[in-house]
């Protein structure tokens, strides 16, 4: 049966500004990086697009090495937008990234103008698209000058690939000495992609004042920690989790921080939410967070994270008791950068 989306889908998240940009994104977007790989079922990842789409998800986040294997994620979600939202193209918002290995050679990883733009070119062929909205560096390049990088993101834009240029994993002065070139070549950054969660709390250590200073958004990845953050642990070690197949976290990181996560899991309850949803609700409550992209990997997940929308506030006695309970955590075990 064709899909027909939900009349009332907007009606049903609410949407921010991206920095000083004109681009409204929902304050929950959905990421794919580590569910949409080759070994994923077909069916419930389409089940997944079109439910968030019913939600008002419309901003899905992509990556040239997303999968595994790397490719394979724009490959899936090509395949099922052209066969379901094509039609609603103009209402959707379609990222992707390079910067990390994608293929042999020299030419095949980092930041230099030749592997931007072919990277670029082979998304938009898996993707079956003619532009993506957002293009983003996936991380800086030590050995590539930064306006090669940042002239070959402007030049995605002036060519029509990209809609807008972006970053990720970018350090505070990194962000501002690139946002400085963008802005100059008439393609000024809409929003930037770290790490933060309530263990990880570096973008607090300068970006996020160099993010609202240059009007840039901010849309975090791994804001449940790869899980930790989540009710998944609270007791042990569940069959199958990414923890014990050592799928980017590790058991014995799960069981150092297992009382923390009772901690915060006490707190999370008499805000009336789960602890995944407070997780989330805690990454927002920032006004220079546009959005924020966890994974799911199923429609209830979905549901589930969405009702963190219902409540972002925290009082000072819930931020208080927070920060007691992740004093001391390790963000460097929290999993790595994507």
């Amino acid at each position: 049966m064709p899909y027909t989306p939900s009349s009332k889908r907007y009606e049903k998240i609410p949407y921010a500004r991206s920095g000083r940009s004109g681009l409204l994104l929902p304050r929950m977007s959905l990421g794919l990086w580590h569910n949409f790989g080759e070994d994923n079922n077909r069916n419930e990842m389409c089940d997944l697009i079109l439910g968030a789409f019913d939600h008002g998800v419309t901003h899905f986040d992509l990556a040239n090495n997303y999968g595994p294997p790397p490719g394979s994620a724009e490959i899936n979600f090509g395949k099922i937008f052209q066969q379901n939202l094509a039609a609603h193209r103009d209402e959707v918002i379609v990222s992707t990234k390079a910067g990390y290995v994608m293929w042999d050679g020299p030419y095949g990883d980092w930041g230099s103008r030749k592997y931007m733009l072919a990277s670029l070119d082979q998304s938009l062929k898996r993707l079956q698209l003619d532009y993506v909205d957002i293009f983003y560096s996936h991380r800086p390049d030590p050995n590539t000058p930064l306006e090669e990088t940042m002239g070959a993101l402007a030049h995605a834009v002036r060519t029509g690939k990209a809609l807008y240029a972006a970053l990720s994993n970018y350090g505070p002065e990194q962000t501002a000495a690139a946002a400085k070139i963008l802005r100059e070549l008439g393609t000024p950054c809409l929003i930037h992609q770290p790490r933060y969660n309530m263990i990880d709390r570096k973008p607090e250590q300068g970006l996020l004042a160099v993010l609202e200073r240059e009007g840039i958004g901010c849309i975090p990845f791994s804001p449940l920690a790869q899980g930790i953050l989540t009710e998944r642990y609270l007791q042990g070690m569940p069959e199958g989790s990414r923890a014990t197949r050592n799928i980017f976290l590790k058991s014995e990181t799960v069981e150092r921080h297992r009382p923390m996560i009772q901690k915060l899991q006490a707190v999370a309850l008499a805000r009336g939410q789960t602890l995944a949803q407070m997780a989330l609700a805690w990454v927002l409550r920032t006004p220079t967070i546009t959005s924020v992209l966890p994974g799911a990997s199923s429609v209830r997940q979905l549901e589930s994270n969405l009702a963190a929308l219902k409540n972002t506030e925290f009082s000072p006695t819930e931020l208080t008791a927070i920060d007691s309970a992740v004093a001391g955590a390790d963000p460097a075990k929290a999993g790595p950068p994507i």
